[in-house]
C-alpha cells in the first residue's frame, strides 16, 4: 500500500521560489569589488536569476552542460548558483586560488562552456584562456563600462549585459530530482582533484538538515554572513539553506580581512557566521587590538581544519559568540556533524562544556556514521578507541564525475581520510588525517591534540606537527610553529607547555621555528609541503 501524499521533486529552483513568495523583501547585502555596498531583495534576486536563466538557454546551454563560475561571495553569484541549476544545467564553482595551471585541468576536465567571473580574477582567465578551447564564452561580472579589453580573451561578454537583454518571465523546469545540480573539485593536494557532482535531491536534504536546531540553527531572523567562499564546497550550502529559511544574506566579496569583516557583521547586524579558523585569527587579532565587541553576533560555524580551543575560548568567555564546531567534506556536500551540546551538558562548568565543544560534534540527522580498525571492524563508541571514520547518506558521494579512481566506497560506506574517536553521547573527535597520523612504536599519535595545545600558548601564531623519521620508533613528532611578531618564544618553553596535558610518549621530540606554513586553496596546512621541506630533519633523541 502506497501512501496518498503529492509528489514533488525536491529541486533547488523551489529554495529560490520560496524566497521570493515569503520572504521577497529580506535583504540580501554585497560588497563588491568595485568596492561599494549593493543592496537588494530575495524578490529581485529571483527576477534576475529567471533572467540569466533566459540567457543561458538563449545561448544553448542543454541541460546537464556545466556552466562555471570564478567568484567571490557576491548577488550575481547567488543569482547564478540558482539560475543555472535551475534551468537544469550544472554549476562548476572552480577555487581561484588554485594555480592557473590546476585551473585550466579542472575546467577542461568539467568541460565547461561558459566562465562566469569576478574581475579580480581577470588575469586568470587571460592565463588560462588559450587552455580551455571548450568554453565558448567568458562573461565578466560586470557593467559594461567596466567590462576589461578583451585582447587575449576570445568571446568575452558582459553579464549585465547579458541580462538586460533577457526576459524574467521564465517558469523554472521540472526534472528528476535526482539529476545533476553542481560540481564542486576536491582540493587535490596529491593528484588531480576529483569531481563530486551534488543532484537536487542531495542539496535540498542537506538545506534541511543543516538548517536544523541541532546543526546551524538557521531562521527567517537571522542575518548570515558565510565567510566561507562560494567557491569552497558551495560556501557549506548556506545560499541555499538562507534561501529555505528566508534569512538574511550579507556577502563580504573579496573583503575577508579583520577590519572589513567587522565592519560588514556590525553594520549589517550579522547573527550567525562561518568560516575556516584561519579567518577568524585574522577577525580575533583586529577585534582585540581595537577594542571592540560584537553587538548582534551571537553564533559562528567553524570548520575546514579543527577549531583550536583557545580560539573556542576567546569567541566565548571574551565576545559571548557561541561556536559551532563543525566537521564533514566536500564528498559529504559538506556537513556531518556539528557540536551543538545535549541538555545534559548543560550542568558542566564552563571548561568542560567547551572540552565537549573541542570535538566536531554529533552526526546531523540523514548521515550515519562509525569508525573502524584496520580490519575493517567497528570500533566502541567509548571516546578512547580511535580509527578511520566511515560515513554514508543521501548527500554523501558515491562515486566520483567520470568515474575517476574507481569506486570509492567500502561496502556501501565512504571513507572519509580522517581517524577518530567517538564517544558515548555520539561526538566525533578528529584526532588526525589517516595520511598525517604519527606511527610511533607501532602506536599512533594524533598531530591535531598536540597541535591545539601549542596554539594556546600565547606567543604561538601557528603550529602543525608532522611525523619524522627516527631509528629506532620509526616516527616521532616534530612541532612546526610561526611566532607572533615581536614576541620571543624558547623550544624548551613551548615544550613544557605540553607536560601534563599529554602521555609523555606524545611530547614532540623537537621544535622548529618557522616564519610560515604552507596553506592549501582553502586555508588547510600543507603537511604534505612541511614533511618534503623536513624530511631529512635529524631529531635530537636519534642523533
Amino acid at each position: 500500500m502506497q501512501g496518498l501524499m503529492m509528489s514533488a521533486p525536491l529541486l533547488i529552483s523551489s529554495l529560490i521560489t520560496h524566497a521570493d513568495r515569503h520572504h521577497g523583501e529580506t535583504e540580501i547585502v554585497s560588497r563588491r569589488v568595485e568596492g561599494d555596498i549593493h543592496r537588494y531583495t530575495w524578490h529581485d534576486c529571483h527576477r534576475r536569476a529567471r533572467q540569466l536563466g533566459n540567457a543561458l538557454l538563449a545561448m544553448d546551454i542543454q541541460t546537464s552542460e556545466r556552466v562555471a563560475t570564478l567568484a567571490w561571495n557576491g548577488y550575481r553569484h547567488l543569482e547564478t548558483y540558482f539560475a543555472v541549476s535551475g534551468i537544469g544545467s550544472v554549476l562548476h564553482t572552480v577555487n581561484p586560488r588554485l594555480f592557473p595551471e590546476q585551473i585550466a585541468w579542472i575546467v577542461n576536465h568539467a568541460d565547461d562552456q561558459l566562465l562566469l567571473f569576478d574581475l579580480t580574477f581577470f588575469p586568470i582567465i587571460e592565463t588560462i584562456a588559450p587552455l580551455c578551447p571548450n568554453v565558448r564564452a567568458w562573461i565578466a561580472y560586470c557593467d559594461r563600462d567596466r567590462l576589461p579589453s578583451g585582447d587575449k580573451v576570445a568571446n568575452l561578454m558582459c553579464y549585465e549585459d547579458l541580462l538586460a537583454r533577457a526576459s524574467d518571465a521564465l517558469i523554472w523546469p521540472e526534472m528528476e530530482e535526482t539529476a545533476a545540480s553542481s560540481l564542486c573539485y576536491t582540493s587535490g593536494t596529491t593528484g588531480n582533484p576529483k569531481g563530486v557532482l551534488y543532484s537536487h535531491r542531495s542539496t535540498v536534504l542537506h538545506s534541511f538538515a543543516s538548517g536544523m536546531p541541532d546543526a546551524l540553527c538557521l531562521s527567517a531572523r537571522d542575518s548570515v554572513l558565510p565567510v566561507v567562499p562560494m567557491f569552497h564546497v558551495n560556501a557549506w550550502g548556506l545560499p541555499y539553506s538562507s534561501a529555505m529559511v528566508g534569512a538574511k544574506m550579507v556577502m563580504p566579496g573579496p573583503g575577508l580581512d579583520g577590519k572589513s569583516l567587522f565592519e560588514l557583521f556590525e553594520n549589517e547586524r550579522v547573527t550567525i557566521s562561518a568560516g575556516v579558523p584561519t579567518v577568524w585569527l585574522g577577525l580575533l587579532n583586529y577585534v582585540r587590538q581595537n577594542g571592540l565587541k560584537f553587538s548582534t553576533m551571537r553564533r559562528t560555524v567553524i570548520g575546514g581544519s579543527a577549531c583550536p580551543p583557545a580560539m573556542l575560548k576567546t569567541f566565548q568567555d571574551d565576545y559571548g559568540v557561541q561556536v559551532l564546531h563543525a566537521w564533514g567534506m566536500t564528498e559529504m556536500s559538506p556537513i556531518g556533524t556539528c557540536g551543538v551540546l545535549k541538555a545534559k551538558h548543560e550542568g558542566l562548568s564552563s571548561e568542560e562544556r567547551q572540552a565537549v565543544q573541542s570535538k566536531q560534534g554529533r552526526a546531523i540527522y540523514g548521515v550515519d556514521i562509525k569508525i573502524v580498525d584496520e580490519k575493517g571492524d567497528e570500533l566502541p563508541w567509548d571516546g578512547v578507541a580511535f580509527g578511520d571514520v566511515l560515513v554514508r547518506g543521501p548527500w554523501v558521494v558515491s562515486g566520483y564525475f567520470r568515474g575517476d579512481g574507481g569506486d570509492p566506497l567500502r561496502a556501501g560506506w565512504f571513507p572519509t581520510g580522517d581517524v577518530a574517536t567517538i564517544d558515548a553521547d555520539g561526538f566525533l573527535h578528529i584526532t588526525d588525517r589517516s595520511k598525517d597520523v604519527i606511527k610511533s612504536g607501532g602506536e599512533w599519535i594524533g598531530s591535531i591534540d598536540l597541535e591545539n595545545i601549542a596554539m594556546s600558548h600565547p606567543a604561538v601564531a601557528m603550529a602543525a606537527v608532522i611525523a619524522v623519521r627516527h631509528p629506532k620508533w620509526d616516527e616521532r613528532p616534530l612541532l612546526v610553529v610561526v611566532k607572533k611578531p615581536d614576541v620571543a618564544v624558547s623550544r624548551e618553553e613551548l615544550l613544557k607547555h605540553f607536560e601534563g596535558r599529554i602521555a609523555k610518549w606524545w611530547m614532540p621530540d623537537d621544535v622548529a621555528f618557522v616564519d610560515s606554513i604552507p596553506l592549501g586553496a582553502t586555508g588547510k596546512m600543507l603537511k604534505n609541503k612541511l614533511r618534503e621541506q623536513f624530511k631529512d630533519y635529524v631529531l635530537p633523541t636519534a642523533a
